[in-house]
């Protein structure tokens, strides 16, 4: 099968060549892909540490080409969003039928691999948070896939939506548009003002830190990216009780530790399909560009989701 493969020596770490078709084990329903999405941290991250000749990526939307040997899982010609943690940029890929979701038949299969790491992550790092009507949700790192997705859904879910930029000028419009009640420069006492109940910090560092302080009482930050390299740095008092800091929570979060996701997968989808939710693709294009999208989304270049389609 063609596949997009881990190469140090060729432009962004990647070539255009071919692999071995997977073999799926008897949980695994195997995927004819039609379209696959970069993530920031794979690219940052993933890249460096997969070995050359590998098949990376998270992401991948398509068709299920063979159903799941022990009978789990979707029939055959059925379109899937898919998550695991690499594979995904090939023609095939084998999946655990835990890890995909169902989609309408005729959705747009670039919009749909959009989804599982974004999606799943901005949803499931809200439910830990828990009720969101009329609370008041910070996100910081908005601009990014996650960040993107996570706007919306605390907006739909009742919540009084800040999302915090590094450059509110550029893209104030679009993350109101998104629904975000305020767009501020980081999470700060100054630019935040009034405290929050809860935090979907996608950036770390600083910011984490400062978001944890912003957190009203009972309040909970789950801490679900890194795109900054800084430490965390609390100031001395930081986990005190007394002056409003009573049961304040952070939360740690790896997607691939979550259970149930096919109904989240599939719940996605169908909002995706149905207009619910927009995707926020800023780059699309051929996996012949895949060098020109990975280079341009570690450059800061992207904001939003950048999707391959498999030609």
């Amino acid at each position: 099968m063609r596949a997009l493969l881990v190469d140090r020596s060729a432009p962004a770490g990647l070539r255009l060549g071919q692999a071995p078709d997977p073999v799926p084990a008897p949980h695994q329903a195997l995927i004819r892909v039609a379209a696959t999405s970069f993530n920031y941290g794979e690219i940052r991250h993933g890249l460096e540490e997969a070995p050359d000749g590998s098949v990376p990526g998270w992401d991948a939307a398509g068709v299920v080409e063979q159903a799941a040997a022990d009978g789990s899982g979707p029939a055959v010609g059925t379109l899937v969003t898919t998550l695991a943690m690499d594979g995904a940029w090939a023609e095939l890929r084998a999946v655990d039928t835990e890890w995909m979701g169902t989609a309408p038949a005729g959705a747009d299969p670039g919009a749909l691999s959009t989804i599982p790491v974004a999606g799943a992550s901005a949803l499931r790092a809200l439910h830990r948070i828990g009720p969101l009507l009329g609370r008041r949700v910070l996100i910081t790192g908005a601009t990014g896939g996650v960040g993107r997705y996570a706007v919306q859904l605390a907006r739909q879910g009742g919540a009084h939506v800040v999302a915090s930029t590094g450059n509110p000028e550029a893209h104030s419009d679009a993350l109101r548009t998104l629904g975000a009640h305020e767009v501020i420069v980081g999470p700060g006492p100054k630019a935040l003002g009034t405290p929050v109940d809860g935090v979907v910090d996608l950036v770390g560092g600083s910011q984490l830190v400062d978001g944890y302080q912003m957190l009203a009482e009972h309040g909970t930050l789950v801490s679900v990216g890194h795109a900054t390299d800084e430490r965390e740095h609390f100031p001395a008092r930081a986990f005190f009780g007394d002056q409003g800091g009573h049961d304040r929570t952070i939360a740690s979060f790896y997607l691939a530790a979550c259970t149930g996701l096919t109904r989240d997968l599939t719940w996605l989808a169908e909002r995706v399909a149905g207009g619910g939710l927009d995707p926020q693709i800023s780059w699309r294009g051929s996996w012949d560009g895949a060098a020109e999208a990975a280079e341009a989304l570690l450059g800061r270049h992207l904001h939003g989701k950048a999707v391959l389609e498999l030609d």
